[in-house]
């Protein structure tokens, strides 16, 4: 039972992002202005219809009489409520009026308003004794202008307290028709920045969409390079990222398929002859023992391709990776080489080889592996094209920041046609002799170390090929070369 797959995150498009981004912050900057601007709107109306009730005070200071004076005054005001009414507007709000002393005795008006106990500003807004505060009245807020009126006449002097007081109704219906008005505005204001922002994502997004749809519509194994000319600059970097990784696929299923082809073509032939061979056994048509050996034979030359393609398969592995050459890690090529020949010695005392070997020390950033792949197949190259009681010289050193090294046989050389290509796979010189790719596989090592490799036919003194030379440099240490400037 298979577990069950894990829940795909959520992810917002660029065009919801975007939205959010940008009209969320706009949505909360409308509301912080409109509350400053509702409030603002409230204090400017209140300075507009303070006026008003100034005026109503002073209409009725004008109704006031006065007998006596000072604090034998006696104050006398007939002001009929309809008075007040040409202050009220639009029968939205209403209007009530006190007039007292300063002791706060009723001369006129309404009794329930409360008696006022402030004091004017030191400096009042009009050029008249004159303060405003907020109230309630009959359970509805009130502003309320109080107005300290001295009163004179030909029998009396005086001082009256008027107040007059107004509901909030049409102060309030103004400001909160005002806000409605501009956030209708600031409405019609997003709506257009959202469009806008729609419009300027989908025209942005537009080659975005269409290098998706052009991925979707390739064949199968269609790993050909991305191009889209009107893509933004920044989708640019994301494009020659892929183009870079897919051309890295493409070399890797090429590679691939080489190894498949290459693999099925050089074993299907030994395969089949080893078949053959074991069913001519099988019949007793040759001896058992001449069987056997011919068995052998061909199972050793199947074990040699075999071996020698997964050699070839991992060099080209390693350089894919970028890790042929460690930079924090060197190899001995000297030592590598004296193991080599060390290792394949038995097959030097078999041809009575005349052997001879000068290494001197030579660090070189590379995989031992490769090092020892690349003397191993040069070695058995160079034994195989020997005669027997032939010479064969090694010599390993540095020279110019490189190792060079230099592999000599006493064989009959290489004709300059074929020299061309036996760098190539399963190119051999001798068909029964090799399966072509022990010089493929030095190239592809040399190569990938940055170093360079060939073949030289050697000649005597009349001029004749007296042998082949096999040239290797790969590059040293490069602290090397910088201690030695030292």
């Amino acid at each position: 039972m298979t577990g069950s797959a894990a829940p795909r995150k959520s992810v917002w498009s660029l065009r919801r992002l975007l939205l959010t981004g940008i009209l969320l912050p706009v949505l909360a900057l409308i509301a912080l202005n409109a509350w400053s601007l509702y409030g603002q709107t409230l204090s400017s109306l209140h300075t507009a219809y303070d006026r008003t009730l100034l005026a109503s005070a002073k209409s009725i200071s004008e109704q006031i009489g006065v007998v006596g004076y000072d604090d034998e005054a006696q104050l006398r005001a007939i002001v009929p409520y309809s008075a007040l009414e040409i202050f009220e507007a639009d029968n939205q709000s209403r209007m009530f009026y006190r007039v007292s002393t300063l002791d706060g005795k009723l001369i006129s008006g309404f009794s329930e308003l409360p008696m006022w106990h402030g004091k004017i500003p030191q400096r009042p807004p009009y050029a008249a004794l004159v303060d405003f505060y907020d109230a309630e009245f009959r359970g509805h807020p009130v502003r309320v202008a109080v107005l300290l009126q001295p009163v004179a006449s030909a029998s009396g002097r005086g001082m009256a307290v008027i107040q007059v007081a107004e509901t909030l109704e049409l102060r309030e219906s103004l400001a909160l028709q005002i806000l409605r008005d501009t956030l209708i505005g600031q409405a019609l204001l997003v709506l257009v920045v959202a469009l806008i922002v729609i419009i300027v994502v989908q025209r942005a997004t537009q080659p975005i969409r269409q290098l998706s749809h052009d991925l979707q519509e390739r064949d199968q194994g269609d790993l050909s390079p991305l191009n889209a000319p009107e893509a933004p600059r920044e989708i640019q970097p994301l494009l020659e990222a892929t183009n870079h990784t897919m051309q890295r696929l493409r070399r890797l299923l090429n590679d691939q398929k080489r190894f498949v082809r290459d693999a099925s073509h050089q074993l299907r032939t030994p395969l089949a002859v080893l078949k053959v061979q074991v069913q001519s056994a099988k019949r007793g048509d040759i001896p058992p023992a001449l069987a056997f050996e011919e068995i052998d034979d061909t199972v050793d030359r199947a074990t040699r391709v075999a071996n020698q393609m997964l050699a070839l398969a991992k060099v080209e592995q390693l350089r894919q990776q970028d890790s042929a050459r460690p930079a924090d890690s060197l190899s001995a090529f000297d030592e590598v080489v004296r193991d080599v020949a060390l290792e394949i010695s038995p097959l030097i005392a078999e041809h009575d080889l005349d052997f001879g070997m000068d290494t001197e020390p030579c660090p070189v950033p590379a995989h031992e592996w490769m090092l020892r792949e690349l003397t191993r197949n040069l070695l058995h190259n160079a034994i195989r094209h020997t005669p027997h009681h032939g010479r064969l010289q090694i010599s390993l050193k540095p020279e110019d920041g490189r190792a060079l090294l230099c592999i000599e046989d006493s064989g009959s050389g290489i004709d300059e046609e074929l020299a061309q290509r036996l760098f190539q796979p399963f190119s051999a010189g001798n068909a029964h002799s090799g399966s072509g790719l022990g010089l493929a596989i030095c190239q592809e090592i040399v190569q990938t170390l940055g170093g360079q490799i060939e073949l030289r036919n050697q000649h005597d003194a009349q001029g004749r090929i007296c042998g082949l030379q096999a040239r290797v440099q790969l590059p040293l240490k490069a602290a090397d070369s910088d201690a030695a400037q030292d």
